[in-house]
């Protein structure tokens, strides 16, 4: 199993640190990996003055999966646009073609008094949120900035979807509720947008394929009120790039932090990325405060989609719960008079957990 490794910037080396302790405790029971770490983002701007090289992307192409930390930092945002950290992963998105998206939200038992919103509402959330990653606003032609007639500076981005990008991610959504609890909600804003008209017409030919999964439209406004009002109610949502990316953020919180939550991004030959959801926090970078648990659990999520062990992953995830059992945090979940490790306790109980079970 070949597995190209990209720590990235700020808190991206530690968070990956911990993830490689997981991939040993493996290798030491005889699973066969071969690891291949290469720079992103700031780090390979810093080396290359490019976010992604081409010999970064050649790797992580021949590569079964992409292990994947997190990228940026202040001191590149001044950087001209196409230098800059998150181009090099937009550009890796879409050289690979990675469309789908999945993104889990999940409270654990042990987690629930960690979520901002009441126990009652949170308690045994399980949602998963499929985003269409490589198309929509954030890719769409034309974009950028230019004067108008009246001298005024304007900024323009362009959100489009052909057929076909809304057919392949909606038969994921479809798929993932199949295995779930068989309900699907596709969020748009096809009051406003034709864009997302398009998107609603095209799942809804879809969903007779799929006859035992109940579909259900949102109009994406509702769906972040709804998210915080009663989040239970969702199983599977399916929805373009941009609403995707602010409602996973959204639901994230609801699990009582953004360094709980794991991400896979796939292609039609069964490649992935896998990453947490959160930043690089660059104002953490180096203290060991870092959860590395989001990154742990896309280990987990990329030995079950991937690598084709489900039974890695179970372990893994399992490995996880014990440790939140034995009432281990870090900052980010720790409520007061709870005890506080650092990353790489964190990781390496985990590790230990691991092999245990």
């Amino acid at each position: 199993m070949k597995i190209a490794v990209l720590p990235g910037d700020g808190i991206g080396p530690e968070i990956v640190a911990e993830a490689i302790k997981i991939l040993e405790v493996l290798r030491a029971e005889g699973i066969s990996l071969e690891l291949d770490v290469a720079p992103v983002g700031g780090a390979a701007v810093d080396q290359t003055g490019d976010p992604l090289p081409p010999s970064t992307l050649t790797l992580c192409e021949q590569a079964d999966a992409v292990l994947f930390g997190a990228i940026g930092g202040p001191r590149y945002d001044t950087l001209p646009r196409e230098q800059r950290p998150e181009r090099g992963l937009l550009r890796l998105r879409k050289a690979m073609d990675l469309f789908a998206n999945l993104r889990p939200a999940q409270v654990f038992p042990e987690l629930v008094a960690a979520s901002t919103l009441r126990p009652e509402v949170v308690s045994g959330l399980d949602i998963l949120i499929v985003r269409e990653l490589t198309g929509d606003i954030y890719f769409g032609e034309p974009r950028g900035i230019r004067t108008n007639g009246a001298g005024e500076r304007e900024g323009f981005n362009t959100m489009v979807y052909s057929e076909s990008e809304i057919r392949r991610v909606a038969h994921w959504g479809f798929q993932a509720a199949m295995r779930r609890q068989r309900r699907l909600c596709s969020v748009d804003k096809m009051n406003v947008l034709e864009c997302t008209q398009l998107w609603r017409d095209v799942v809804t030919e879809i969903a007779p394929e799929y006859p035992e999964v109940t579909l259900s439209h949102m109009l994406v406004d509702n769906a972040a009120m709804q998210l915080v009002r009663h989040p239970r109610q969702f199983d599977v949502i399916v929805t373009g790039n941009l609403f995707g990316d602010i409602l996973s953020d959204e639901a994230s919180m609801l699990t009582g932090s953004i360094g709980m939550l794991p991400s896979a991004s796939l292609n039609a030959r069964g490649q992935g990325l896998y990453e947490p959801i959160h930043g690089s926090a660059p104002d953490i970078a180096g203290q060991g405060k870092a959860n590395p648990l989001a990154q742990i659990l896309s280990v987990a999520m990329m030995f079950r989609y991937s690598l084709h062990r489900s039974d890695l992953a179970e372990r893994i995830e399992e490995a996880v719960r014990s440790v939140l059992a034995q009432g281990i945090r870090t900052a980010d979940i720790a409520q007061a008079g709870e005890g506080i490790v650092s990353t790489g306790q964190m990781g390496d109980a985990v590790a230990t957990a691991l092999r245990a079970h």
